[in-house]
């Protein structure tokens, strides 16, 4: 190998490889696309399948509860990968080395998993909720709902604008298209096509249907890099052919605090800071890494947060078939852990490696803070391995990330405006009018998205800087609301205390260590590594410590009456009741009784919009003992699988100060590209497979070969 010397110091902006017409087109043309797209699907669902019909409050907001475990497996994988998945685990890799994918796919996968065991217990104690905070209302009451309904409020405004400035640096860096037109025009384009479909395209027609379409693209992006650099790029060409050339990037770029300053040597015992970048020394081909291990926790804390309190994960539960909630989110973890380990691991080494490269887009400087801080990792990568090909699918890819979960929170930012502060708070909705206060809701938080994200960016906050303070924000209440739908036990005093301890500990934690670690808290520092641990760990940790405690001292004995009571928008028990559902405390009702009762002698009176025009037929009694047992299985399969990914797996590795030698590095390669495929396998193949059925029949009855408004068995 040959010894270049150190990288020149400085830095460069990007080559712009594609013009602005590009840009607009990207963001404005697929948006109106998909909204043409999700219309002629919502009309095709309305005309053959009258019982799924997209106008009702129903199937808008939880698709009528049918969505079987292919589409749901495929909607969680696409869901959480946000464009910070793509573009935060390249950087980290970049940064830290390869520990870095591995532990940004541990940190988002077991939450999924655990969150199993949520679906089926929400299923099997709030089956007819639409919101998890109606659950918190009918457990708790009015101050627990708003505590709860505050955090859910908050997620939704820190993914958005994740979402937003994620893609809009990305799009803004690959065209030039303006950052601010790119701000408002991305979330608008979405709203439309959520508007014209509901949940089931993209929770369940217009959120579950793009869910499938976005993620087909995704995968395909995604095994066009991978194949790419260990196949075809005449750069990298094989998995030997970047381990050389991360090698020789130690030799090139030596690192301060190593041995020899190789991006291989072992863990040392104390840290080393590069002071260029205010970053930690990274380990590109050992699992022993500092740094690594910091970003392992921050971004396990970032992934219970923002799957727990984030309304869009509980929307997927409710929507799904009760025999097929844990089943599709079992194989929604595993398929996502394959996205940032593949394309992490793949755009994240390859970036590091092809710093010499005259086609990388800042030759002959090393990417900026600010560069990497923005999400540029991935698309300096593409470009160096496929020029403007690689551009365009990286615009494409990330486009795609970033509608997708976007719709699905539009979608629950409706549901919790709608049915927990309008319908709780302000009036009683019939079906139709909460169909008509949730496209208004889309609309303007749309508008308010483009708003959110433009002072965000105004304020220097980037997509790193939001995806650390994440975990800060909302860990304090991930562990009361996950017991909510378990632990009968729980009360309002120990949900409601617990999280506020836990918030002001996170708070306390997060100043004192940015001012102690880094000297000076200001808005860079409280986004570093160190800061945002010495946040939502304590937040995290002491939060349950204390809601277990108080459930002790202040227990519950709350049976579920009062949350299986809970009646969606669309169906009432008979006609003559089809207006509020009223529930007494557990104390004055009876298991499954509900009365209409005078509000002096209600201990609670729970506000579930109905509708009198849509009364449909009762749901088949659950099987509680089925969902039970499904509960158990849950259990054991998620902390086995949290068991072997963040113990077995990695630690040995860690513990020994392994080093990846050629033949180990290729096989870990190999292993991640058979689990992406498996992955694709799962999200596009399974939901076709499962939906033959409806799929035949819409054909034929397209073609007039059958007769229509067929009614198929779920």
């Amino acid at each position: 190998m040959s010894t270049l010397g150190p990288l020149p110091a400085g830095e460069k902006e990007f080559v712009v490889l594609l013009d602005q017409a590009t840009g607009y087109g990207t963001v404005v043309g697929l948006g109106f696309a998909f909204a043409v797209l999700m219309i002629i699907t919502s009309y095709a669902q309305k005309k053959f399948f009258k019982e799924f019909d997209p106008t009702t409050a129903s199937e808008f907001a939880t698709a009528s509860r049918s969505i079987k475990a292919g589409l749901i497996c495929c909607g969680i994988t696409s869901a959480w990968t946000w464009s910070a998945t793509l573009l935060q685990s390249s950087t980290a890799t970049y940064q830290d080395g390869l520990s870095a994918a591995w532990w940004y796919g541990v940190g988002g996968t077991i939450q999924i998993a655990f969150f199993s065991m949520i679906a089926a217990k929400v299923k099997m104690n709030a089956n007819g909720c639409v919101t998890f905070l109606q659950i918190v209302k009918a457990r708790y009451g009015v101050p627990c709902h708003m505590l709860f309904t505050f955090y859910a409020l908050v997620c939704v405004h820190v993914v958005t604008g994740s979402l937003i400035l994620g893609a809009s640096a990305t799009v803004n860096t690959l065209t030039t298209m303006p950052i601010i037109a790119c701000n408002f025009l991305l979330p608008v384009g979405i709203a439309i096509y959520v508007i014209a479909g509901g949940l089931r395209c993209d929770t369940t027609t217009a959120t579950f249907i793009c869910d499938f379409l976005h993620t087909c693209i995704l995968f395909v992006v995604i095994y066009i890099f991978v194949f790419t650099a260990y196949g075809t790029s005449s750069e990298i060409g094989s998995p030997g052919k970047l381990w050389d050339l991360l090698q020789q990037a130690a030799i090139d770029t030596p690192v301060a605090g190593n041995k020899d300053g190789s991006y291989l040597v072992s863990l040392t015992l104390s840290l080393s800071v590069d002071s260029q970048d205010n970053r930690s020394s990274f380990y590109l081909q050992t699992m022993r890494s500092n740094s690594g291990i910091v970003f392992a926790a921050c971004t396990i804390a970032s992934g219970f947060s923002g799957v727990f309190c984030d309304q869009g994960y509980w929307q997927r539960a409710i929507a799904s078939k009760p025999e097929s909630t844990t089943k599709a989110y079992m194989l929604g973890a595993l398929s996502w852990f394959s996205i940032p380990w593949a394309f992490g691991t793949t755009m994240g080494l390859s970036a590091r490696g092809l710093l010499r490269s005259a086609k990388f887009p800042t030759y002959p400087y090393a990417l900026s803070t600010a560069q990497q801080s923005a999400g540029l990792v991935a698309p300096a990568a593409a470009i160096a391995m496929l020029g403007k090909g690689g551009a365009a699918a990286v615009l494409i890819v990330t486009f795609m990330a970033a509608t997708s979960a976007a719709s699905s929170e539009l979608i629950a930012v409706s549901s919790i405006i709608v049915y927990d502060i309008i319908g709780t708070y302000i009036k009683t909705l019939t079906g139709p009018q909460i169909v008509k206060y949730s496209h208004i809701t889309i609309g303007l938080f749309a508008i308010w998205g483009g708003c959110w994200a433009t002072i965000l960016n105004k304020a220097g906050i980037d997509l790193g800087w939001l995806f650390y303070v994440q975990g800060v924000a909302l860990t304090p209440a991930v562990i009361p609301i996950g017991l909510t739908v378990c632990w009968s036990r729980l009360s309002a005093t120990a949900a409601f205390w617990g999280t506020l301890f836990g918030t002001v500990c996170g708070m306390i934690g997060w100043m004192v260590g940015c001012w102690k670690i880094y000297g000076e808290i200001n808005i860079t520092n409280l986004a570093l590594p160190y800061s945002a641990i010495s946040g939502s760990a304590p937040g995290l940790v002491l939060s349950a410590i204390a809601t277990l405690i108080l459930a002790w001292i202040f227990p519950d004995n709350g049976d579920w009456t009062n949350t299986r009571a809970i009646a969606s928008a669309d169906r009432g028990n008979t006609p003559s009741d089809a207006h509020d559902v009223v529930v007494r405390r557990d104390s004055d009702v009876k298991d499954g009784s509900t009365a209409d009762v005078d509000a002096e002698k209600a201990a609670e009176r729970i506000r579930v919009s109905s509708v009198e025009e849509d009364i449909v037929e009762p749901e088949p009694e659950l099987d509680r003992e089925m969902l039970q047992r499904v509960f158990v299985k849950a259990a054991y399969v998620s902390g086995a699988l949290a068991l072997i990914i963040t113990i077995l797996i990695p630690m040995p590795l860690f513990g020994t100060s392994y080093i990846f030698s050629r033949k180990f590095f290729t096989a870990w390669i190999a292993v991640a590209i058979i689990w992406v495929l498996s992955a694709g396998i799962f999200c596009i193949l399974l939901p076709i497979w499962e939906s033959r059925k409806e799929i035949h029949l819409i054909v034929v009855g397209a073609t007039g070969l059958r007769k229509k408004n067929v009614k198929v068995d779920a």
